[in-house]
């Protein structure tokens, strides 16, 4: 098996005047999310079984800067790939758009994760997942969680439906 790990962007701050929605860094608090998914992705018992990844990241400022103080330079994952195409403040992004982006990187030899927004990483979810979670269900996408589905190891991914296998949700992530 391998596996497809969900991550929407820890917590950012306000932008600042004259600052795009493109280029807002994380907040305090979404550092300390950071914090909490990088000790997960460092415990081979907990995120970090399901890696090593190929990583799709959205280019915007705080989908980066979670990818950078959560994973980078962790085993977890192998090789990183930023996408303008998944960022959703200049056009709508889709669960099945995330899923083609995953496909065109997708090497079928190792797991897969993606940093990206919501709604789009909510879809994925729901489009995706043979049961949604309840916490999904009721309270919306975590910022900084990361929820994992198992992937058949001799397909590329696609519009399918698979298990949730694990889910980590930092704390003062609602």
């Amino acid at each position: 098996m391998r596996y497809l790990t969900i991550v929407r962007h820890a917590k950012a701050g306000a932008p600042a005047p004259g600052e795009s929605d493109f280029d807002r860094p994380l907040s305090g608090r979404g550092r300390r999310q950071c914090e909490e998914l990088r000790h997960w992705a460092n415990d081979a018992r907990s995120l970090g079984a399901f890696g090593p990844t190929t990583a799709l990241v959205s280019s915007a400022a705080r989908t980066r800067e979670t990818y950078r103080r959560a994973f980078e330079g962790t085993a977890f994952v192998s090789s990183v790939n930023f996408s303008d195409l998944i960022y959703n403040g200049r056009h709508d992004v889709t669960g099945e758009d995330l899923v083609s982006e995953l496909a065109g990187i997708d090497l079928v030899s190792s797991s897969l994760l993606v940093v990206a927004h919501n709604p789009s990483v909510h879809e994925l979810v729901d489009q995706l997942a043979t049961e949604v979670p309840e916490i999904l269900r009721h309270d919306g996408y975590p910022l900084g969680g990361a929820f994992v589905v198992e992937l058949p190891d001799d397909q590329h991914i696609g519009l399918s439906r698979y298990r949730v296998v694990a889910r980590y949700v930092p704390r003062g992530a609602a």
